[in-house]
């Protein structure tokens, strides 16, 4: 009977992850009655530390699914990727740009450029509360064409981005001094 005990012990699915493929069960007829008590109770913690992992695992398994999705957005702007400027060489133009903030929070917002003298945004940043919008101009100046360009296919090469965080309530918003 305890040689039964043993073997039952040790096939079980605690374990499963001890054994090496060249072992083999018939080594375990060797051990002692008492050695085999302690890999019982052994197995049963291990088997409830497995148990107590797939609970914690199936949260983790959602976080990791959430990581994985994508982020959700503080601002909605419109357009959303382009902006398009009538071409009118040698004179600003502009273009305008609605900002919505989605969030539940307030988000603070700022204008970036890679032209920053040729390229501007007027408010350049703000802070909205949320679910409010506001319609921003975006300022550009139209170099004049080199000698054999065609204006109507000339394309900028300026880019721009805001970058947007969410801020506390009563947080007020002051621009940088421009020197």
């Amino acid at each position: 009977m305890a040689i039964a005990d043993r073997k039952s012990a040790s096939d079980s699915k605690g374990w499963g992850f001890f054994k090496l493929p060249f072992r083999q069960s018939g080594n375990s007829s060797n051990t002692t009655s008492t050695s085999s008590s302690a890999s019982h109770q052994h197995q049963n913690q291990s088997n409830q530390q497995v148990e107590g992992s797939k609970t914690h695992g199936s949260s983790s398994v959602s976080s990791v699914a959430r990581s994985l999705l994508p982020k959700r957005r503080r601002l909605k702007l419109d357009p959303a990727n382009k902006l398009y400027f009538p071409y009118e060489a040698g004179k600003q133009v502009r273009s305008a740009i609605k900002i919505k903030n989605t969030s539940k929070s307030h988000v603070a917002f700022k204008f970036q450029t890679t032209a920053p003298k040729s390229c501007f945004m007027r408010p350049p940043g703000a802070i909205l509360a949320p679910g409010e919008s506001l319609i921003a101009t975006v300022f550009k100046f139209v170099e004049l064409p080199e000698n054999n360009e065609k204006p109507m296919y000339q394309k900028s090469r300026d880019k721009f981005k805001i970058i947007s965080m969410k801020v506390k309530a009563d947080v007020d918003y002051v621009p940088e001094l421009v020197c």
